[in-house]
């Protein structure tokens, strides 16, 4: 069982996430929480495998409930909620270490796709977040968007075969062992490969590396992540 705390400021929005993640049943959403210090407590105290933050909340915003998080319970990994217009939030959430990130208006399978890839180890970006992650970046650094583009696929045509196969799995919100599945090896294989790809792209963790494979256009489709 998947044990789940959620966190919005907004109730209607906290119903709506528990109703889609009891739908689900190998999902327990054990806290909801109206701030991030709720859910920083509400996290110590259940010690769940994965904790969904709205990226900004009064007091304490998702992204210091995070870090906070990561500290207290570093075992329990985060997906950030985010909408449309806050993409420097969505940068500083990224450079934390978020696990995934999922739009308030995305598909509500999304949301259990997420949860349930996170809590299996893999990183988890909407396409709509790693779109906007992607443009953002371009918008705020010297290269067009196509430069970034080109760049990010001299990067991964530095990699291996065997490592650019499991950059895409990656890319697309697969865990080590579904990699390890889908390529035929053993998971500490895939482990290794996942070591070698994040030194070799200069990232530090999985969304990072996700956010190359999408700047690449080498993420596997949502539709072929099963």
């Amino acid at each position: 069982m998947i044990r789940v705390v959620i966190a919005d400021d907004e109730p209607m929005i906290r119903a709506g996430l528990r109703a889609v993640l009891t739908t689900s049943p190998d999902i327990d959403v054990v806290g909801e929480a109206g701030d991030g210090r709720e859910a920083v407590e509400l996290a110590r105290r259940h010690r769940p495998a994965v904790a969904v933050l709205d990226i900004r909340m009064p007091g304490l915003n998702g992204i210091d409930a995070m870090a906070e998080l990561r500290r207290a319970v570093p075992d329990t990994r985060v997906i950030i909620l985010t909408t449309f217009g806050e993409d420097d939030y969505i940068m500083r959430a990224l450079g934390g270490g978020a696990a995934g990130f999922l739009v308030k208006s995305g598909e509500p399978e999304e949301l259990i796709l997420g949860v349930r890839a996170v809590a299996d180890g893999a990183a988890y970006l909407s396409p709509k977040v790693a779109a906007r992650v992607v443009a953002h970046l371009a918008a705020t650094g010297a290269d067009t968007l196509a430069a970034r583009r080109a760049a990010a696929r001299d990067r991964v045509g530095a990699l291996s075969p065997r490592e650019r196969e499991v950059l895409a799995f990656l890319g697309g919100g697969l865990s080590n062992g579904q990699i390890a599945r889908r390529m035929s090896v053993v998971e500490g294989t895939v482990k290794a490969h996942v070591s070698s790809i994040l030194a070799a792209l200069g990232v530090d963790n999985r969304a990072a590396a996700a956010v190359v494979a999408h700047e690449a256009g080498v993420a596997v489709p949502p539709s072929q992540r099963q």
